[in-house]
């Protein structure tokens, strides 16, 4: 029996299991064996070669932007209207072969935006190029998916969408133990005890700090999974109501645009793109600071970006690899606040670097 037929046989028990708290802990362990054989269809086999990889796009600027959905809903338009790059665009499905890249410029950040090939139903098991697609999104800081129905593909090879990672603090030992500092309803000890067993771990150290689920733990053990943004854009709502419409654009993590409109109704695109820009923004929680030699007014039109929680370790990386090795302090203005490698920087921050 084949990983794609064991996977099916134990969503078919899952499916056909009640659950409630007889059945909680055989529910977990079936958890536990889906998960274990999710990761290995995503492993490179002699067979087939490197099935998990994904296209050959060098990352690049300070943020990527992955495009993801199902074939001809308006990808490719869209990154040709927000990037000006060209990618083929036609009526009929698998236009795009490949990921076509392009630059979005935004307050003095460069972020890429990766137009992914369309993937169908059934993309994680490796219909079409969706292992390929898939495994693409993964290096993305924030994924774009156009319509709201492709969450499972991306949930199963273990991408989670506006999520955080639980807080759960999991080291091997040569001995260990278990603590709990919240109480737990929505798993127990005994199934986390049987799923580290089952992944051959019997010395461990294991501290939760949050009420988590038993998917959240398996996550954690199998420490593969990616927690990225997601942002939800419907096009073409010309075609739709407006009462549809505001039911949409009021939806969470949502953004409604039409890249087809033309004449009078031109700018009405220009704007809802512009708001998509700004929603990508925030989502992407960059921040910019600014660098400024001794004597010489702050570059405003050349900042360094960087992700929200940034040292000014990462501001000497983002100038140069050197500065952070021959690092003395840093002074952060207006106030000249002297700091040390691991202080934070926020958005605007005036950094003066002075090295030994």
């Amino acid at each position: 029996m084949g990983v794609v037929e064991k996977i099916k046989e134990i969503e078919e028990e899952m499916a056909r299991t009640q659950k409630n708290k007889a059945t909680e802990y055989h529910l977990g362990l079936l958890k536990a064996k889906l998960a274990r054989y999710r990761a290995q269809l995503l492993e490179p086999t002699s067979k087939s070669g490197p099935a998990g990889v994904g296209f050959d796009v060098q990352k690049a600027g300070d943020a990527r932007v992955a495009l993801i959905g199902f074939p001809s809903v308006g990808k490719s338009t869209l990154l040709s209207k927000m990037t000006h790059t060209q990618s083929e665009v036609a009526a009929y499905e698998f236009t795009t072969l490949t990921a076509i890249p392009g630059v979005i410029e935004y307050q003095g950040a460069r972020i890429q935006l990766l137009d992914l090939p369309g993937i169908v139903e059934g993309a994680s098991q490796g219909r079409g190029r969706g292992r390929q697609v898939v495994s693409t999104a993964k290096t993305a800081d924030l994924i774009v998916m156009m319509l709201r129905l492709l969450e499972i593909e991306l949930d199963t090879v273990g991408i989670r969408l506006n999520k955080r990672k639980p807080d759960i603090v999991f080291k091997k030992r040569t001995t260990g133990g278990f603590t709990s500092t919240v109480k737990l309803t929505q798993t127990d000890e005994k199934t986390i005890r049987t799923i580290l067993a089952g992944y051959k771990l019997h010395n461990c150290d294991v501290m939760i700090r949050e009420d988590i689920t038993t998917d959240d733990f398996i996550d954690v053990l199998i420490g593969t999974r990616k927690y990225i943004p997601c942002l939800y854009v419907y096009n073409k709502i010309d075609a739709i109501s407006l009462e549809q419409m505001d039911k949409l654009a009021r939806s969470p993590n949502t953004v409604v645009i039409s890249c087809e409109l033309v004449g009078v109704l031109s700018l009405a695109v220009d704007i809802s793109l512009d708001y998509l820009v700004e929603r990508m923004w925030a989502e992407l929680s960059l921040v910019k600071v600014y660098t400024k030699k001794r004597g010489v007014q702050p570059d405003l039109s050349d900042p360094v970006c960087l992700r929200k929680g940034a040292t000014i370790e990462d501001v000497c990386n983002g100038v140069h690899r050197s500065l952070a090795a021959n690092f003395r302090y840093g002074l952060v203005c207006p106030h000249a606040q002297k700091v040390g490698l691991l202080h934070q920087v926020q958005d605007e921050d005036v950094v003066s670097i002075f090295t030994k």
